[in-house]
């Protein structure tokens, strides 16, 4: 399962090896001993990789052989590839809409988009 947590800033992409059932009865069970009301809804989440990041192109040919829908690629402009995910936000009921996304895929997709995000990061700060 991949969890992204967003900030004002940033987000931070994890990959847990728990299922997705198995992480929300951990959250909700969190939120009940906190007094925090929880919901889910389905939905998406973007984030981007640079447009020149080795592996780029490794994953597009995934996204094209697995045809699940759960990723989509989009060229935003030259720099930089949208990556797109379906799954689920778990959010609080507060005014400021925090919450955390989650989404599932196979275990090799999972593992292999969480270590471009890695790199992506990298990239990033060494260019």
């Amino acid at each position: 399962m991949l969890k992204l947590t967003y900030t004002q800033s940033s987000f931070y992409l994890e990959c847990l090896t728990l299922s997705p059932e198995e992480w929300v009865a951990q959250r909700v069970i969190l939120g009940l001993r906190v007094g925090q009301s929880l919901s889910i809804q389905p939905s998406t989440a973007s984030f981007l990789l640079p447009a020149d990041l080795p592996g780029l192109e490794v994953l597009k040919a995934k996204v094209k052989r697995e045809h699940t829908g759960i990723i989509t690629l989009c060229a935003c402009d030259a720099e930089y590839m949208e990556v797109t995910l379906q799954g689920s936000w778990l959010l609080d009921n507060s005014k400021d809409a925090v919450g955390v996304f989650f989404a599932t895929m196979s275990n090799h997709t999972e593992f292999f988009l969480h270590k471009l995000w890695q790199e992506a990061e990298t990239w990033v700060r060494c260019r």
